[in-house]
């Protein structure tokens, strides 16, 4: 991981900003993959996916650890961030099978 050294606070917060935008981005990249999801599955069961769930919340607890970040900070961001994304994945599966 490459990470700039910065001189002045300033340039450090700078740096921190593009990061944040950056972050948002891919978090609405991820969701608009998950709506596209939700048109191959055939239930709200499928939509849930709980296996799925588990399967990246250890994978991103794994990586966590290995860049020396909380797996837990990691864990509840996530659990969080899919929570969400579920709700809207059902939405747009109830969506698709009302077409």
């Amino acid at each position: 991981m490459d990470v700039k050294k910065c001189d002045m606070l300033e340039e450090a917060r700078e740096e921190i900003d593009i990061l944040d935008m950056q972050i948002v981005e891919l978090i609405a990249k991820r969701n608009e993959y998950i709506k596209q999801i939700a048109y191959f599955k055939n239930s709200i069961e499928e939509v849930k996916a709980e296996d799925r769930v588990k399967d990246v919340i250890s994978r991103v607890r794994t990586k966590a650890i290995s860049l020396g970040l909380s797996p837990n900070l990691i864990n509840d961001l996530y659990v969080r961030m899919i929570d969400d994304m579920v709700e809207s994945e059902i939405a747009e599966f109830k969506n698709a099978k009302s077409l």
